[in-house]
């Protein structure tokens, strides 16, 4: 999806909401484990429900690797489910890739280059700290995106991502290093919602990216604050609610509720926009 659809989109739904379905098969309802795979049917529950107030969808590769074979059939399933409506939704993996450059050649093919489509995301997390080599082999794929992790909204950020060199925070040079290796056209980056004040300096270096931003609902972050400092003309905003729509409710009603908690969402945003 090209930068331009993915902002008609945003008008389109008057949202920037992305839904992280981090589907841990131990909070699913119980009704679901009589099925032969409740993690795929509880995303589609969730997709149906929530697709009319979403723009993007967020798989965390970390809730179908750890399943193992069984896991990635769930994924698999799903993203193809996902790719049933084009141009109606941007799809994310959340897997956090970055290596030498053959390996993540390979693990740019994993994400973007199936011969099947249907098995194809639109963007892929990716850590910056091997540089460069590392980043490349996913900028290679034409109208796909890599979204760099920049200023995370876990605890632990302070360790590396907030040190000084040179007279800036670390998170600062990745924000203008590898703004010389991709383009607003290819390139998003992770700021996370807790870290909401710190958008206005990160958009005097990237005006015009889009950002992710996790960290809004369970984890805390304001909405609003993330709209008042990160909105940029094009919106340049995703922000990310997993476990507050998709685990609104572990009943039978989980679809209901999450519906209800991606609309709520919605009409704040409709708002903002």
């Amino acid at each position: 999806m090209l930068k331009e659809e993915l902002y008609k989109l945003i008008i389109k739904k008057k949202s920037f909401l992305c839904v992280g379905l981090d589907s841990d098969i131990a909070k699913l309802p119980k009704h679901l484990l009589d099925f032969d795979d409740p993690v795929f049917e509880f995303n589609k529950a969730i997709i149906d429900a929530t697709i009319d107030y979403t723009v993007a969808y967020k798989p965390n590769l970390a809730f179908y690797e750890s399943r193992g074979v069984a896991g990635m059939q769930s994924l698999e399933k799903t993203i193809q489910y996902l790719n049933k409506f084009p141009g109606q939704l941007f799809t994310i993996a959340d897997a956090k890739r970055g290596d030498i450059g053959n390996t993540s050649k390979l693990y740019a093919k994993s994400f973007f280059g199936n011969e099947d489509v249907s098995k194809n995301f639109d963007a892929v997390t990716v850590a910056p700290y091997m540089g460069e080599d590392s980043v490349a082999p996913f900028l290679e794929y034409k109208g796909k995106w890599i979204i760099l992790l920049a200023l995370t909204s876990n605890k632990g950020a302070e360790n590396f991502q907030l040190l000084e060199s040179e007279g800036k925070k670390i998170f600062e040079h990745v924000l203008e290093k590898s703004g010389k290796w991709g383009t607003s056209e290819n390139m998003m980056y992770v700021v996370g919602a807790t870290q909401a004040r710190m958008l206005t300096e990160i958009r005097k270096i990237v005006p015009d990216h889009f950002l992710l931003v996790p960290g809004v609902g369970a984890q805390g972050g304001s909405l609003e604050e993330v709209a008042k400092y990160g909105l940029n003309d094009g919106c340049g905003l995703l922000v990310n609610a997993s476990r507050s729509i998709i685990f609104a409710s572990n009943g039978n009603d989980f679809a209901e509720h999450a519906k209800s908690e991606a609309g709520a969402m919605q009409k704040i945003m409709q708002t903002l926009l």
